[in-house]
């Protein structure tokens, strides 16, 4: 037995895995809690417009990064509806790769932006709603709102 001063004090069963949680950088970013919408058969994602000034006027390649993986998909500006959404296909793989459920939150931080590339550090923040309540409270409108 060593000497427990020489010990690390941090226990490896409650360390985080790789990068998977950070303070923010001050770099700008969004936060969405995830509905059906962005889960299910759809698997539909629209970057909030709050982010839409720092982002090009048109389409252009978006990589997100989470727990050392990379995914790549391309972000498209819909100039009839003034959406910006991220390609189906890619984002679905996104999901199914992450495991993600309805509930569960997602933070982006925008770490690169150019007319060339964008490029989203993301945090998965697991929400757990039993499934009873994700039934009868889908967080997709004002009548059915998730109350954190």
């Amino acid at each position: 037995m060593g000497d427990p001063a020489d010990q690390s004090s941090s226990n490896p069963a409650t360390e985080l895995r790789g990068d998977e949680f950070w303070p923010l950088s001050g770099k700008p970013f969004f936060d969405i809690i995830l509905t059906k919408s962005h889960v299910n058969p759809k698997c539909q994602m629209s970057i909030p417009s709050k982010i839409h000034p720092l982002l090009p006027s048109c389409s252009v390649p978006i990589v997100l990064t989470f727990a050392g993986r990379t995914w790549e998909m391309t972000c498209n500006a819909a100039k009839k509806t003034s959406q910006v959404r991220v390609d189906s296909l890619s984002w679905k793989a996104f999901v199914d790769d992450n495991n993600l459920k309805v509930g569960d939150g997602c933070v982006f931080e925008l770490m690169e932006c150019s007319s060339t590339k964008l490029m989203f550090r993301v945090q998965i923040l697991r929400g757990d709603i039993p499934a009873e309540l994700v039934d009868k409270y889908s967080g997709e409108d004002a009548a059915n709102p998730f109350v954190i």
